[in-house]
Order: structure tokens, then C-alpha cells, then sequence
């Protein structure tokens, strides 16, 4: 897939992380129902590869579908055989190098200038600015597109419809979002009606910030 079109087009990943598979499942193909079309699967979740497979096979293999968390060439493989169309990591390291060693585009966890080169020079397709709210919120997504205007930026953590405006706003090309998003879904808490809500208004947000 084309990773960095997608985050343009889309501009907005779910990431589920859920301790009960079946919630998990539900919840990817609930977010899927309504639009969503990015979805992670973040390999900490309770039996997370599982999910992944089964959400392969019900969304069909045209919907993008990825695994977060890979840390290592181990966990790359194993997204990689569940049907991952991309990997998410929290930062540089061998489960970058693999995925992309097997085709899988990757959106690669970065903070400082310095891991931004690193990240461009191992070929990651897009840069997950992580933790994003401790890095310094919008403002600090503002000053690192100074030397790097061109890069595919997603802040991910502490991600919610406010603060997704204001990334889009500052220059982000898309948002990373878990649990102001999916809330306790993938742990078998809440309700289909309140996930499908907060979907609808994410969504919203995300059409109409600015670039």
C-alpha cells in the first residue's frame, strides 16, 4: 500500500489495544463500518495477531490494515503472516528493519531531529511524533517542520478531537488515536452506539481541520 497517501487521504489512524480478542475484533470492524480507514492493531493487546488475521479476512484484503508495536524482526514476521499492510513503531529499531525488509511500509516512532534522519534513512514511509504530548503538543510538531517541511508527520498519544484539530492545523498529516477514540471497546466495556459516536465526531474533526 501507499502508506503516505493513505495518511494524507485518511488523516486519522485508530489504534486498538484491547485485553479481550473478540472486543478487539469487534471494535476494528465497528471503526471499519464507520469509515475509519486506518486501523492499527497494536501488537500488546491480548492475543493481538488473532485479531489481525480475523479482521483480515472479514474486511477483505482492500481495507488497510496494521499492527502497532512492533519492536522486533520477530514481530514484524509475525504481523507480516497475520496480513498487516503496515507496521507502527514507537521507534527505530529491528521490527522497522524487518517489516520493511518484507514490503511493509512503516510509520516509525520518532522525537527529536535526530531520529527524524535516522527514520528517513532506514525508509520509513511516514514519522509518528510519540509521545506527542510530552514532546510538546502542536507546537513542537510546528518547529520540527521548520528543518524537515516535507515529512509525513502523525503525532500519536494524548490524541483527542481538540488536540487533532490543532495537530492538522500545526502541519501534521494525519493523527494517531487510541483511547479517546476507542475508549474500553477492545476490552469489552462501553457500547457499540457510544464507539460508533465518537468515530462520527473524530471523523468530523478530522474533515474539517485546516492544513
Amino acid at each position: 500500500m501507499d502508506l503516505r497517501a493513505a495518511l494524507a487521504a485518511h488523516r486519522l489512524v485508530a489504534i486498538v489495544r484491547g485485553s479481550d480478542p473478540e472486543a478487539a475484533l469487534r471494535t476494528v470492524l465497528t471503526l471499519a463500518d464507520e469509515g475509519i480507514e486506518l486501523i492499527e492493531v497494536s501488537l500488546t493487546g491480548e492475543d493481538a495477531l488473532t485479531v489481525i488475521e480475523r479482521a483480515r479476512e472479514a474486511l477483505g484484503p482492500g481495507r488497510p490494515l496494521g499492527a502497532g508495536t512492533v519492536l522486533t524482526a520477530d514481530d514484524a514476521r509475525a504481523a507480516h503472516r497475520a496480513g498487516a499492510d503496515f507496521a507502527v513503531t514507537p521507534g527505530l529499531g529491528e521490527g522497522m528493519s524487518t517489516a520493511r525488509e518484507l514490503g511493509l511500509p512503516v510509520l516509525a516512532g520518532v522525537m527529536t531531529p535526530t531520529e527524524v534522519i535516522g527514520a528517513r534513512a532506514l525508509g520509513a514511509e511516514a514519522l509518528k511524533i510519540f509521545p506527542a504530548a510530552q514532546a510538546g503538543g502542536p507546537g513542537y510538531l510546528e518547529a520540527l517542520r521548520g528543518p524537515f517541511p516535507y515529512e509525513v508527520f502523525v503525532p500519536v498519544g494524548g490524541v483527542d478531537e481538540a488536540a487533532a484539530r490543532a495537530y492538522l492545523a500545526a502541519g501534521a498529516t494525519a493523527v494517531g488515536v487510541g483511547s479517546p477514540l476507542v475508549g474500553d471497546a477492545a476490552d469489552g466495556g462501553g457500547g457499540a452506539d457510544a464507539l460508533r459516536a465518537r468515530a462520527r465526531a473524530f471523523r468530523t474533526a478530522v474533515q474539517e481541520a485546516t492544513r
